[in-house]
């Protein structure tokens, strides 16, 4: 199999590197890697249509190449896949991201929208997120990967699955939980100020309040467990079609 390893923290990040070196250690996969040049976190689903994307090439070992590019996530897969930096993936990994993404977070999120791009093309995918901004030792998430990813990849046919994993010691797990996204809000502040050439400028910030439903990827989370969420690019609500089906058929009686 041959797997694609992108991300949002950038190429040289500590998440993508170890699960690199994990997966290429503890698997028979081909490994290519294509990965924003630096931090792109919280780009969303964007993508690079004014700009030139350059990039930095990186040599793996054997036929496989790695690619540091200038754009965003999304950026990355559709060159690796469409413009035919390497070989047509089998499956794609974006992760192992630093900090979570959890909830409604999904929108915003570089590491899962990179994943989501790979659907779009068709090839099933991974987000995969250390669930703390303090705990970086990537070893026990990549580790787990690496020992379930056949079984996974068995049983994700084409989907993706945004896969959240406590930041804390393996001895600290306790087990795994197939959930929803949860809703997670913001009570975003923005903080204006001036700098020191008069220019008034905002920066944001804010407080995150979640539910406590007991079936959501926030919930097992917090309750310590891996959380794995299957996830579609349709984002159509079909009960809505169907109810706005019958106004409209009514309207015309």
């Amino acid at each position: 199999m041959h797997i694609l390893l992108t991300n949002d923290d950038g190429y040289n990040a500590p998440g993508i590197q170890t699960l690199y070196r994990v997966l290429k250690s503890q698997t028979n996969h081909d490994i290519s890697i294509v990965a924003p040049e630096g931090q792109r976190s919280a780009t969303g689903h964007s993508i690079t249509l004014f700009q030139p994307l350059f990039l930095t090439q990186y040599n793996l070992g054997g036929q496989q190449k790695g690619y540091a590019i200038s754009g965003t996530p999304s950026d990355c897969v559709k060159l690796a896949i469409q413009g035919g930096l390497v070989a047509t993936p089998d499956l794609i990994i974006s992760g192992i991201n630093l900090g979570p993404n959890l909830g409604t977070d999904v929108f915003y999120s570089g590491t899962v929208s990179a994943a989501m791009e790979g659907v779009l093309l068709g090839i099933p995918a991974l987000a995969v997120s250390l669930t703390s901004f303090d705990f970086m030792d990537f070893e026990p998430a990549a580790t787990y990967l690496a020992e379930q990813l056949d079984f996974i990849v068995q049983h994700n046919k084409d989907g993706l699955m945004n896969i959240n994993i406590p930041g804390k010691p393996l001895a600290e797990w306790r087990g795994v939980k197939v959930t929803r996204l949860g809703k997670a809000v913001y009570e975003n502040v923005f903080e204006r100020r001036v700098d020191p050439h008069g220019r008034t400028y905002f920066w944001q910030c804010g407080k995150l309040t979640q539910d406590r439903e007991s079936d959501t990827d926030l919930r097992a989370i917090q309750e310590d467990f891996i959380s794995i969420t299957p996830m579609h690019s349709d984002l159509t609500d079909f009960a809505g079609v169907e109810s706005w089906q019958t106004i409209f058929d009514s309207d015309k009686g």
